[in-house]
């Protein structure tokens, strides 16, 4: 997994609450277990019409938030249906941070795992944010200092923000739950060599 420690880019205001899975990636395009490919369809039935049309007004369509890194959502984000896909496409995309009041909590464990930041604000300073994304403004992001800072009107602005340590290690280290266990080797196979020598019928490989 890539580490992630600083972050520097554009933000998407989505002015949206209960932001469900399958608003995130439709079930249609579930059919692959690869997780690449898929950010292209990333809120698919919020960018195109019935008829396959792009929905201008939609954030994801406009010119000023093509390579954005950031997402500012509302309260909710990623309820519904616990499908990986969902982190996955958000991730292909190009997105490694999302700001939101709060999450489903199975979602919110899984941008961890697929080295996404998921920050928790309250509903104010989001909303304070997604008016400061509008004028197409660069965020800077410190995982290790847990802050955001950006300027606004020549004034540097700063916001802090909490997260659980364990985590906070694992996306800075670049670790998921393999490289967690991984990480541990040494420890697992000592534990097992001392097993091993306590109770070595455990470990006899003939078949009687």
């Amino acid at each position: 997994m890539e580490k992630f420690n600083k972050l520097t880019g554009n933000a998407i205001p989505l002015r949206i609450t209960n932001v469900d899975t399958d608003m995130i990636i439709p079930k249609q395009f579930l059919k692959t277990i690869k997780r690449t490919g898929l950010g292209e369809y990333l809120f698919f039935e919020l960018k195109f019409d019935q008829d396959g049309n792009k929905i201008d007004s939609f954030e994801l369509n406009q010119d000023q938030y093509k390579g954005a890194s950031i997402l500012i959502a509302g309260k909710n984000f990623g309820c519904g249906s616990s499908r990986e896909h969902a982190p996955w496409s958000i991730a292909d995309y190009g997105i490694k941070c999302i700001i939101a009041p709060s999450y489903a909590d199975i979602f919110y464990n899984n941008c961890f795992k697929n080295g996404i930041l998921p920050i928790i604000l309250d509903e104010e300073t989001v909303a304070k944010l997604q008016d400061s994304a509008e004028n197409t403004l660069n965020f800077n992001i410190d995982l290790e200092k847990q802050n955001i800072t950006y300027l606004e009107n020549n004034e540097q602005k700063e916001i802090t923000f909490e997260i659980d340590p364990v985590k906070k290690k694992c996306l800075i280290e670049g670790l998921d739950d393999i490289g967690m266990t991984l990480n541990k080797s040494s420890s697992i196979s000592n534990f097992e060599n001392n097993q091993a020598k306590k109770t070595p019928w455990l470990y006899r490989s003939e078949i009687i």
